[in-house]
């Protein structure tokens, strides 16, 4: 009597599966476009979206290269991490300043204690694209962050001015993807569009990646402000009748200083981190980032003129 063997079944892990689904949108753009970047900023989102763009072409080199925005408000722990990141992976960065463009007198630099240079990215975004030749540009942006960010699609048209209207969009049937363009327009490519926080995070627990120190809990000196708590730095004015104290602490999210929140937190760890974020019914940007609180329809009006 002879025994019969099941065959193996494969099956990939929901993790794996956006982890696939990632590295065959890297690979279909690089296949597609002539120029692409990958924009960097030393936030856990592009972080990760790095690190699955390493192994997508492994063992080759990431075969584009990486591009900050740079508002000059940044965070030093962030700036520090990009630099050694960049080095660390031989990868060729391009930055493109906001203050060159405030210098050149293309944009208004916004005055005040509640000044921020966040929406002025969008000229040095359109800038670093158009100066470079790049014809695809890759985002960290998730479709649970904000409520615009979730009509993008995959490959995300945009014309020859940079703008983005969301009922031009093409249908993406299939996972086949749709990069054609004319000169001066370009796409955006979100390889992470299907990700939630916690699935962020959970990935970053399970291949340990390394982040800025500020994404743990740390102890910094804070001042609560409109209903979040913003870190004390040399950007932030202080208005009358603030009263800053030390908390611990660590950042959701990572961008302009002047606007980017933290949360009271214990947790030093990504396992803690991702305890805390399964429990979370509020999401980063809605608690953390002071420029998703301008208008109802503020990201979107963003995004049409340019943005991310």
């Amino acid at each position: 009597m002879t025994s019969s063997t099941a065959p193996p079944v494969y099956e990939l892990s929901h993790l794996g599966a956006l982890e696939a689904e990632a590295v065959h949108i890297f690979r279909e753009a690089a296949a597609t476009f002539e120029r692409p970047v990958l924009l960097f900023s030393g936030g856990k989102d592009s972080v990760v979206m790095l690190h699955v763009a390493a192994k997508a072409f492994w063992p080759a080199p990431v075969p584009f290269a990486v591009m900050h925005v740079d508002t000059g408000h940044n965070f030093d722990e962030v700036i520090e991490f990009r630099d050694r990141t960049v080095e660390r992976l031989g990868l060729r960065l391009v930055v493109t300043s906001v203050q060159d463009d405030i210098d050149a007198g293309r944009v208004s630099e916004e005055t005040g204690a509640r000044a921020s240079r966040n929406r002025l990215q969008t000229t040095a975004l359109l800038r670093g694209i158009t100066d470079n030749g790049f014809d695809a540009v890759f985002g960290g942006a998730r479709r649970d962050e904000e409520k615009a960010r979730a009509k993008e699609r995959i490959f995300s048209f945009r014309d020859e001015f940079g703008q983005w209207e969301p009922r031009a969009q093409r249908p993406e049937l299939w996972s086949l993807y749709n990069g054609r363009h004319r000169k001066r327009e370009h796409i955006r490519v979100f390889p992470l569009s299907n990700w939630t926080e916690l699935d962020i995070w959970q990935y970053i627990s399970e291949e340990g990646i390394d982040l800025p120190a500020l994404y743990y809990a740390h102890r910094r000196e804070v001042v609560p402000r409109d209903g979040m708590l913003l870190a004390r730095t040399r950007f932030l004015t202080l208005l009358p009748g603030d009263e800053p104290y030390e908390a611990l602490v660590r950042f959701r999210t990572v961008g302009d200083a002047t606007c980017t929140g933290c949360v009271e937190s214990s947790a030093t760890t990504a396992e803690a981190v991702v305890t805390e974020v399964a429990a979370s019914r509020v999401t980063e940007r809605g608690a953390t980032r002071a420029d998703d609180r301008i208008s109802e329809a503020g990201m979107e009006d963003r995004k049409k003129e340019g943005y991310f």
